[in-house]
């Protein structure tokens, strides 16, 4: 299993590992590295990916420097939206995680983390996204998924693959809040979309946030959620 490194906008890291049995044709786990002061960690990957992850992110840092999120580093901190930390993170963290209120924004030294609150979108009550201020890069969770190994970036469709993933899995709980949640990301009008599974996107994002938001509302308005299979 190997992880690849590659930087996907100033000083931000995608570590992204293929996984060529999952889904029909292989699965991108992507995590992202960002490099400040503070260095942070957007998402762990499950713990069978943490040999190759943390080999990775070695690569581009010392692990000790690591800050925020990986709590394998000694004096990492553990962050979450307020409801993660009271629903699981508090009994599951081996210490004390960080509550972050909606809109909160982490100081990382050169770089600025804002907390996005986005209840069930993509999935779950505590689900929340990260904007980073500074590039314009925001990490979409599992926003934009599609299948495959593509490249780390680009600057082409990605709604294509996204909504014929969409289809396949259904794995997405469609409320009327969906459309509206990822039309407020869109007016941040970010340049880089750091997507967990697939290819990051590079450019003007808020059209391609708006497509997938209406992508939702006729989802809904058909009453329906994609089939399986």
């Amino acid at each position: 299993m190997e992880t690849r490194v590659d930087e996907i906008a100033e000083r931000i890291y995608r570590l992204s590992t293929f996984l060529p049995a999952v889904g029909p044709k292989g699965f991108t786990f992507n995590q992202f590295l960002v490099d400040a002061d503070e260095p942070l960690l957007f998402h762990c990957g499950q713990r069978a990916l943490y040999p190759a992850v943390s080999t990775a992110a070695a690569r581009v840092m010392d692990l000790r420097r690591l800050r925020w999120i990986l709590d394998a580093a000694p004096s990492a901190t553990v962050a979450h939206g307020a409801i993660g930390c009271a629903i699981w993170l508090n009994d599951q963290s081996p210490r004390p995680p960080r509550a972050l209120a909606n809109d909160e924004v982490l100081d990382l030294g050169g770089r600025r983390g804002r907390r996005l609150d986005t209840p069930h979108v993509p999935h779950c009550w505590d689900a929340g996204l990260l904007y980073e201020e500074t590039t314009g890069t925001l990490f979409t969770s599992d926003l934009f998924t599609h299948v495959g190994d593509p490249a780390a970036v680009t600057g082409g469709d990605i709604m294509g693959p996204a909504t014929a993933a969409e289809k396949h899995f259904g794995f997405t709980g469609v409320t009327p809040a969906t459309g509206a949640t990822i039309r407020r990301l869109a007016g941040l009008a970010p340049r880089t979309l750091a997507v967990m599974h697939g290819s990051s996107f590079s450019g003007a994002a808020a059209p391609v946030l708006e497509s997938l938001a209406g992508f939702y509302d006729d989802l809904l308005q058909k009453g329906a959620a994609p089939a399986r299979g």
